[in-house]
C-alpha cells in the first residue's frame, strides 16, 4: 500500500452519546466523518456546545466513540494516539514550574534523556520568540507569553498532529492576532516540527486566516453541515473583498433556518424539556432591537457587519440573533438579521408595555415557562422547586447546559412577571396578587 496516499486521521461515522437514565440517549455527535492529511491546515468551525472539542479528543485517543470508526495513519486507534500533541484554551501550565521546566514535561514523559531535553526545550522556546524567559515562572508572564509556552511545550515533542482546542479566545484581540499571525508564518516557513494542524474555533474569521479546509458543524447533535475549501494563499488579507464574501457566506449557512416542524393535531406537543436556551439578557436582546430599528440599520443588518460594529464574536452574536428569532422578534436569513413587527413594538414600547410583549412572547414561543407555570398554578401553595424541572432538563441534555437553560428562563420568567423566584430556597412561585387571582 502507497502510504503516501494515507490519512494521518481518518474517522467515520463517528457517533458520541450519554446514557441518561429514563430518558433517551443524550447525543453530542452524530454521524461525523473527518479526513486530516499531512501539510494541511484544517478548523472545526461552530458554536460552544456543537461537539468539536469532544471529536477533538476522539482524534487524540482519549475518548472512545460509541460507534464509528477512528484510524490513526491507517489503523485503528485504540488509544492515547502516538505523535498527537494539544494546546488547550487555558495555558494549562504548572505555576510552581519555570517555563523550561513547564516546556520539558513532554520530554520527560518520553523518558529523554536531560542534555537532550534542555537543548529541545531551548529550540522550541526560542521558536516561538520566548527566548530569555527559560528561567520564568508562569506568573511572571502575559496571557500571550503563557500561550507561548504551551506552544512551546506541544511543539517540543515534535508531534505529527498538533491539535489546537481555541487556543485564541482567552487571549485580547491584538495578542490573539499576534501569535496567531506568527504561527501561520512559522508553519508557512515550514519551521513548525508538525504535519498537520487540527483547530477548534468559533471565530469565523480566524478559520478563514489559518485554515485550508474549514468543517462547519450543526448542533444537537453535533454534526458537519458544510465542509469548505479556503482558496487563498498565505499571508491573508482579512479586507480583501473575496476574503469578506467567505465569512458572510460562512455566516449565512450558520444563520441557515431548519425547515419548520409540523405539529397536527394528533402529533404530540413539543417537549418543554428538550430545548436548550441560551443565556441572553433582556437587556442585551432590548439593544440589539433598539440597534437594528434604528440608523443604519434600519430594521435589517448583515451579520457579520454588526458584529464588527458592536465587538461581538460569531458564539456571542449568533445565539443572539437564534434567541430574538425564537421569540419572533427578529428572523434570520442568509446572514442577515431582520427585526419583525413585534421586535419593533418591543424596541418601541414603554418599560411596562415591553414586559407584557416579552411575557406573550414567552407564553407563546417557550414551552417551559408553560411547563412551569403550571406547576406553580396546581399547587396550594403556588410554590415549585427549581431542582424538579433541573432533573427534567438533564434528562435532556447536560448539566451545564440544564443549569444554563433554567437561569435563562428564571431570568426571562422574573423579568415578564410571570412568576417569582426565591434564591434561597431555589423555589418558583407568585407574587401575592397572582396568587389570589389563581385562587378566584
Amino acid at each position: 500500500m502507497d502510504q503516501t496516499n494515507i490519512p494521518l486521521v481518518s474517522v467515520r461515522n463517528c457517533r458520541q452519546a450519554y446514557h441518561k437514565e429514563a430518558s433517551a440517549d443524550l447525543v453530542v455527535l452524530d454521524n461525523v466523518d473527518l479526513t486530516l492529511h499531512e501539510g494541511e491546515i484544517v478548523a472545526l468551525l461552530g458554536r460552544s456546545g456543537s461537539g468539536k472539542s469532544t471529536l477533538l479528543r476522539i482524534v487524540a485517543g482519549l475518548l472512545k466513540p460509541t460507534s464509528g470508526e477512528v484510524n490513526w495513519r491507517g489503523k485503528p486507534l485504540t488509544g492515547p494516539a502516538p505523535g498527537v500533541a494539544m494546546v488547550f484554551q487555558s495555558f494549562a501550565l504548572f505555576p510552581w514550574l519555570t517555563v523550561q521546566e513547564n516546556v520539558e514535561l513532554g520530554l520527560e514523559a518520553l523518558r529523554v534523556k536531560k542534555d537532550d531535553r534542555e537543548e529541545r526545550s531551548e529550540e522550541a522556546i526560542d521558536l516561538i520568540g520566548l527566548g530569555g524567559y527559560d528561567g520564568a515562572y508562569p506568573k511572571e508572564l502575559s496571557g500571550g507569553m503563557r500561550q507561548r509556552v504551551g506552544l512551546a511545550r506541544a511543539l517540543v515533542v515534535h508531534p505529527d498532529l498538533l491539535l489546537m482546542d481555541e487556543p485564541f479566545s482567552a487571549l485580547d484581540v491584538l495578542t490573539a492576532e499576534t501569535l496567531r499571525t506568527d504561527l501561520i508564518d512559522l508553519w508557512m516557513d515550514g519551521k513548525l516540527p508538525v504535519k498537520s494542524i487540527l483547530i477548534v474555533t468559533h471565530n469565523i474569521e480566524e478559520a478563514v486566516l489559518m485554515a485550508d479546509r474549514i468543517l462547519v458543524f450543526s448542533s444537537n447533535p453535533g454534526r458537519v453541515a458544510h465542509e469548505l475549501k479556503v482558496p487563498f494563499a498565505h499571508p491573508r488579507n482579512r479586507f480583501d473583498p473575496a476574503f469578506r464574501e467567505m465569512v458572510d457566506d460562512i455566516y449565512g449557512i450558520m444563520t441557515r433556518r431548519k425547515a419548520p416542524e409540523v405539529h397536527t393535531a394528533t402529533a404530540a406537543a413539543p417537549n418543554p424539556f428538550a430545548h436548550v436556551l441560551h443565556p441572553v439578557g433582556t437587556n442585551l436582546i432590548a439593544g440589539l432591537l433598539e440597534t437594528l430599528k434604528s440608523e443604519p440599520y434600519n430594521g435589517r443588518a448583515d451579520l457579520p457587519a454588526l458584529a464588527a460594529a458592536l465587538q461581538f464574536e460569531v458564539d456571542e452574536l449568533l445565539p443572539l440573533g437564534e434567541t430574538l428569532s425564537m421569540l419572533g422578534f427578529a428572523e434570520l436569513e442568509e446572514g442577515d438579521i431582520i427585526i419583525t413587527e413585534t421586535g419593533r413594538r418591543f424596541a418601541d414600547a414603554e418599560t411596562e408595555d415591553r414586559k407584557e410583549i416579552f411575557a406573550e412572547a414567552l407564553r407563546t414561543h417557550v414551552p417551559l415557562i408553560g411547563a412551569i407555570r403550571g406547576v406553580i398554578d396546581q399547587r396550594s401553595n403556588h410554590r415549585a422547586a427549581a431542582v424538579r424541572f433541573r432533573d427534567q432538563l438533564e434528562d435532556h441534555m447536560s448539566p451545564e447546559y440544564a443549569e444554563e437553560t433554567l437561569r435563562t428562563v428564571i431570568s426571562w420568567g422574573r423579568y415578564a412577571e410571570i412568576f417569582e423566584y426565591d434564591e434561597e430556597a431555589q423555589q418558583f412561585g407568585l407574587e401575592e396578587e397572582d396568587e389570589e387571582e389563581t385562587e378566584d
